[in-house]
């Protein structure tokens, strides 16, 4: 029960069927990696593993995963037509299904590549049930990051004086875990939160800091 903060998390969402976890759980999943992508997608790669490699096209997986990454609700009435809007946008995509165990443990399991010719990023999750995803990895500008818990996450660039941000973070919503990552790039600072932030906060967060990446 860990992973799961409310009834409703085990419930589901209102959502486009068939599957919370095969459906729901992909718009999330796709969700989450346009968050971290920040721009416009002209080119989406995902694998799937196990439980997700054997099922995805019967339970609604691909137009799924596809109506998160361009910004749909669960409970979006086109979510089942995600494919041909993306098709429309010019945005190529494939599905592959993996043959070996998921790399990040789950059966669930997706890694989803989004690209333009400028800007890359890899995102590697899993569906838990009830709609609630978890994200493992995610490798961007430079850094692979890796978060131990459930949502929500924030990752932040840009920070001149991270004991400022983090006070400021604490007022908020409990922090369960923080990290720091390096690179060529500089710094990227993991906050994992207890509560999601309310949508007031995060707007006034993100004018602060522009490199804002909140799933």
């Amino acid at each position: 029960m860990i992973n799961y903060k409310s009834v409703f998390d085990i419930i589901g969402p209102i959502m486009i069927g068939p599957s919370s976890s095969h459906t729901a759980g992909a718009v999330a999943l796709g969700h989450a990696a346009r968050q971290v992508f920040h721009g416009q997608v002209t080119s989406v790669v995902i694998h799937y593993y196990e439980s997700f490699a054997e099922t995805h096209k019967g339970h609604g997986t691909d137009y799924a995963v596809i109506a998160g990454i361009l910004g749909l609700s669960p409970s979006d009435p086109d979510v089942p037509i995600a494919l041909e809007l993306a098709k429309k946008q010019a945005i190529t995509i494939k599905f592959i299904e993996e043959k070996v165990p998921s790399p990040i443990g789950h059966p669930n399991t997706a890694i989803i590549h989004l690209m333009n010719l400028s800007h890359q990023i890899t995102l590697a999750g899993c569906s838990i049930g009830g709609g609630t995803i978890q994200i493992r990895e995610i490798q961007m500008d430079g850094f692979t990051i890796k978060p131990t818990g459930p949502l929500p996450l924030l990752l932040v660039q840009q920070v001149s004086d991270q004991v400022k941000l983090t006070v400021r973070l604490e007022k908020l919503s409990h922090i369960n875990q923080q990290k720091s990552y390096h690179s060529v790039k500089g710094d990227l600072f993991e906050y994992e939160l207890d509560t999601p932030l309310r949508a007031a906060d995060l707007t006034a967060l993100a004018a602060d800091y522009p490199q804002l990446v909140y799933i």
